[in-house]
């Protein structure tokens, strides 16, 4: 079927806004299957065997995934990846499926479908033990995902998302691979939109009607602007200084680009000045960002958006105590460091920590983020601390190393250090930097005092 000359002709074919390749209708796949069989009786037989080449995972459709039939007309379909076919026959594991269901989790923020959210809640319950891991494997395939290309990564998830309608059904819904008594329905029965399902539709259009829109001449030159300004940071485009480490086995580059270094170098203090995320993004330029914030008595906001990204990367075991942790530090009446944010926005993330998830500080972090990008960052760009910082910063020289010397840097190549080390001394830092900000017991100090006179 798949052969490229005497099998079903695919085409490229836009879903959304996105250009899927090599798709395939349903009424070529049976018009396909009705001239190889050479059936007669209008394409029933070619009907019921398209049918269960969509059970069984063979090809799966592309707009209506829930509906595993094969439609004899312009419906889109696509043949499945043999990696996840059921002749590969192995076993579709409760981990594998948390995964998929935590990386969906993280890609829709906590949007799953109903049958999607009972069945993540059933495996975080089933599977507490390991769910660390489990999302921190969601974690890392979630980015691999995204440095993909998008046609890539739609045909990507529409197939994944296809194995595990086969393997795990929602409850009631006709699965070849899994025929329960109680899941068995008409397929061919249309599935009733209810009011809730007319309504959020409703909203979504006229959101997307309401959406504001960018001329391509906007577009290109904000294109044009972003890499003007990154084109002297990117190692494609410019050299490394003092020199690349992977083609001198050289670790000066390293070294001067360290995580936390005391002095770091010219081209990563000005990469700061391109944005609030970049400077945040470098904890070298967040330390700093840090002694601008505390001489103007307003590191709350600083202090907050951490916290809440702590919230949105940590371990799932503490992330009650460190929802409480935030509302008593930040959020409650009388906090020692409360933060001013609008009263809706407020609103929403208190009733949201009652019963907190990774992402129930969203709309409050993006808020203090725009607060610290319009008035903060400016600021501290003008501030005597950015202009310190600069004259400090080091302009290394860049290396002219002879072939023996190459040759000798390749012989005395050194390990690097692991990323658990790495991993390990920024946690004992920020350990030392917490119990320094904490604030002091002035009695106890006295008493103290008193006692050694």
């Amino acid at each position: 079927m798949q052969d490229s000359k005497s099998g079903i002709k695919g085409s490229d074919q836009k879903l959304n806004v996105t250009t899927i390749p090599y798709v395939i209708t349903g009424k070529d796949v049976i018009a396909w299957i009705a001239n190889k069989m050479k059936t007669t009786v209008e394409g029933l037989a070619a009907q019921v065997f398209g049918n269960m080449l969509v059970a069984y995972g063979y090809i799966y459709p592309l707009q209506n995934h829930k509906k595993l039939v094969m439609c004899n007309d312009n419906t889109l379909y696509r043949f499945q990846t043999p990696y996840f076919w059921p002749t590969q026959k192995w076993v579709a594991e409760d981990s594998d499926y948390a995964i998929y269901l935590a990386k969906r989790n993280i890609r829709k923020k906590g949007m799953l479908e109903p049958y999607e959210q009972a069945h993540y809640n059933h495996l975080h319950k089933w599977l507490n033990h390991k769910w660390d891991f489990i999302v921190m494997q969601a974690t890392e395939q979630y980015k691999a995902g995204k440095e993909r290309k998008k046609p890539d990564r739609v045909v990507f998830d529409c197939q994944e998302r296809a194995y595990w309608m086969i393997n795990r059904p929602p409850r009631r819904t006709h699965s070849a691979m899994d025929c329960g008594p109680d899941r068995l329905i008409d397929p061919s029965v249309e599935e009733k939109i209810t009011f809730d399902q007319y309504r959020r539709m409703n909203i979504f259009y006229q959101q997307a009607i309401m959406r504001s829109k960018v001329k391509s001449s906007v577009s290109l030159g904000a294109l044009v602007k972003y890499v003007t300004t990154y084109k002297n940071h990117d190692a494609f485009l410019a050299p490394c200084l003092p020199s690349n480490p992977w083609q001198t086995d050289s670790d000066a580059y390293w070294n001067l680009n360290m995580r936390r270094v005391d002095v770091p170098t010219k081209m990563r203090v000005e990469r700061w000045s391109f944005s609030l995320f970049e400077l945040l993004t470098d904890l070298r330029g967040r330390d700093d960002f840090k002694i601008f914030l505390k001489k103007e008595f307003s590191g709350e906001n600083l202090a907050f958006w951490e916290a809440a990204e702590e919230l949105k990367w940590g371990t799932a075991s503490s992330m009650k105590t460190k929802a409480e942790t935030i509302f008593k530090t930040f959020l409650a009446p009388g906090a020692p460091r409360w933060i001013n944010i609008d009263g809706r926005t407020m609103g929403l993330t208190v009733k949201g920590l009652e019963h907190p998830h990774r992402y129930v500080l969203e709309a409050a972090q993006t808020h203090v983020f725009l607060l610290m990008k319009k008035d903060t960052f400016f600021r501290y760009l003008k501030s005597p601390v950015y202009k310190d910082i600069q004259k400090k910063a080091l302009n290394p020289e860049p290396h002219n190393f002879s072939p023996a010397q190459l040759e000798q840097n390749a012989q005395s190549r050194g390990p690097g250090i692991h990323p658990i080390i790495l991993w390990q001394q920024e946690e004992e830092e920020k350990a030392k930097a917490a119990a320094a900000s904490a604030p002091v017991d002035v009695k106890a100090m006295m008493s103290k005092i008193d006692r050694k006179k």
